[in-house]
This record gives C-alpha cells, structure tokens and sequence, in this order.
C-alpha cells in the first residue's frame, strides 16, 4: 500500500516539474520612451533555453490610450549583425520606432511579438512555447 502511494507520489511530482519548469527565451518590455518623432522601446532579453540564440527577429507596435497603433518596427533584435545570444547569457535592445510627425501622446504602450528564433546549427525555435515577452514588473 505505501509502495503504490510513494509510486502515484512519485509519478505527480515527475509531471508536476515536466510541466512546470521549461526553459525559455525571455524578453521583459519596459515602458517607451518619446521624444518627439521617435519613440525608444527597451528590451531585456535573457536566453533560458540549452541551445545558442543564433538570431531572433521581433515586430514592436506601439499601441495609443484606446489601443490604435501609433506606429511599428520590424528588427533582428538578435543575429544579423549582432552577436548570437549564449544560454544563459542576457542583452539589451533598443526598438527604434519613428514617425513621420510627432507622436500625438506620450501614454504609448509597447507589445513586442516574435515571428522566428533560429537556434544553433539552424534550428527553428517554437515562439509560442519557447519565448516568453513579459511587460516590466
């Protein structure tokens, strides 16, 4: 009887950290910064996952009071010209967003989305499962 709890015990604490602890690549967005006809969005970006980031590739809109896009970039935020991203390794990246006037409020909020991470040796990560963009604490 105790053999057959500690096994069911066992088995629940297996699925519990299978499903609980995976490791991801993770971006935190911190508020935009305005100034006139551009708008600076900073990213702190933190690889979690076993494998060298070799590039990953991010749109940032830019999102007004009512939820409008005000404007948008897409970048490399790694590769290309950057340095790939080591596990375990951190970087920052600033979202460069013009306009072609001035931004009309400096209440924009930033929403950042990943179209594709290439790890090492060419290997496509699954953005829905491995990357993680959080907004700032």
């Amino acid at each position: 009887m105790i053999m057959r709890h500690l096994c069911q015990f066992s088995f629940f604490l297996v699925l519990f950290f299978t499903i609980t602890v995976r490791a991801q690549f993770t971006v935190t967005v911190f508020p935009p910064k305005i100034t006139g006809q551009k708008a600076v969005v900073p990213l702190k970006i933190k690889n979690g996952l076993a494998e060298k980031v070799e590039s990953a590739r991010a749109v940032c809109f830019l999102l007004d009071e009512q939820g409008k896009m005000a404007g948008q970039s897409t970048k490399w935020i790694i590769g290309q010209n950057k340095t790939s991203l080591a596990p375990g390794a951190t970087n920052t990246f600033n979202f460069v967003i013009t306009s072609n006037q001035p931004f009309t409020t400096t209440n924009l909020t930033a929403k950042v989305s990943f179209s594709r991470v290439v790890l090492e040796g060419g290997k496509l990560a699954n953005v829905a499962k491995d990357v993680r963009v959080k907004p700032t604490p």
